[in-house]
């Protein structure tokens, strides 16, 4: 997705490659951002409201069940952002729970990756809460988010260029583990985990974007996740690519990690997932599995088209 201006606007990479915010408002002062954090924070943050009874069908789509808001899930409640007086996201709820892959899907301007945004924090929103394990997380900057379990795999390449491959991964593991001998350890594990121990001393410049897919989703496990966020994990890459890719996803949930993917392929995305929210106008126009969601006539009518088979 390339970078523009406005609410559908996806980051830019710093000299390390790594993603920073470009047009979004600035979630917290910069005084807050270099405090100091507190590694026990997740006991401490306040527990967020709980959710409303049922969702208002006049606002949003009809959900069959209330969502879940407790322990081993990620929500949104009533997300809302407004642009220049123009309201480009209202109402949104939607969760992912471990162990499951859910997508977020719409055409293009309908709003996904201002939602997308929200919950990874590079934007803020102006209603709603986000909940990480029952705590309410909104105000937190994005670095404390990752701390406390979120992960973020952006579009653009976010390897760090300068290093090689095993010292992209210890770069994580140096913040995350104390104990060397621990972290050489954890480092092996990881490098064997995704099959590119024999990549370990190669520069990441050299690497095909599927390994660099596997490296980088390697150092984002280096900073044990609850959950991860892809933007966009087909975008760029050759068809022989997706099928790794596709495994990659169902590698993190079977280790009992909650994904949360964004991306205009489709086909792809629902092909690998187990439920998938349709944005449509800043809204949800429906929420189920990939068979429901083909079959339903609105998704066709305003999304899939017609003539869309899985």
């Amino acid at each position: 997705m390339p970078a523009t201006h406005g609410p559908e606007a996806s980051p830019t990479l710093d000299s390390w490659g790594v993603a920073t915010p470009t047009d979004f408002e600035p979630h917290v002062s910069a005084a807050e951002l270099d405090a100091d954090v507190d590694l026990d924070e997740a006991k401490n943050y306040a527990p967020a409201p709980p959710p409303p009874e049922r969702f208002d069908p006049t606002r949003g789509y009809k959900a069959a069940h209330d969502p879940p808001f407790g322990e081993g899930t990620l929500g949104v409640y009533h997300l809302g952002k407004s642009y220049r007086g123009r309201q480009v996201v209202q109402d949104v709820s939607l969760y992912v729970q471990r162990g499951e892959a859910v997508g977020l899907l719409g055409p293009n301007g309908a709003g996904k990756t201002t939602v997308f945004y929200m919950i990874t924090g590079l934007v803020r929103p102006d209603q709603g809460t986000i909940g990480l394990d029952g705590h309410d997380v909104t105000r937190l900057p994005m670095y404390r988010r990752a701390r406390l379990g979120i992960g973020y795999l952006p579009q653009e390449a976010s390897i760090f260029r300068g290093l090689n491959v095993e010292d992209n991964i210890r770069a994580v593991l140096e913040i995350t583990e104390p104990d060397r001998r621990k972290r050489e350890t954890q480092l092996d594990a990881l490098l064997t985990e995704f099959d590119i121990k024999r990549l370990r001393r190669t520069p990441s410049i050299a690497l095909s974007g599927g390994e660099r897919r596997r490296c980088e989703i390697a150092r984002a496990l280096a900073g044990n996740p609850s959950f991860m966020l892809l933007d966009e994990p087909f975008a760029g890459i050759d068809p022989i690519a997706v099928g790794d890719i596709q495994d990659l996803v169902r590698h993190l949930r079977a280790r009992g990690i909650g994904v949360l993917i964004t991306d205009h392929n489709v086909r792809e995305t629902l092909g690998l997932i187990d439920r998938a929210y349709i944005i449509h106008s800043g809204k949800v126009l429906t929420e189920g599995s990939p068979d429901a969601i083909v079959a339903n006539a609105d998704v066709r009518r305003f999304y899939l088209g017609e003539d869309f088979r899985l």
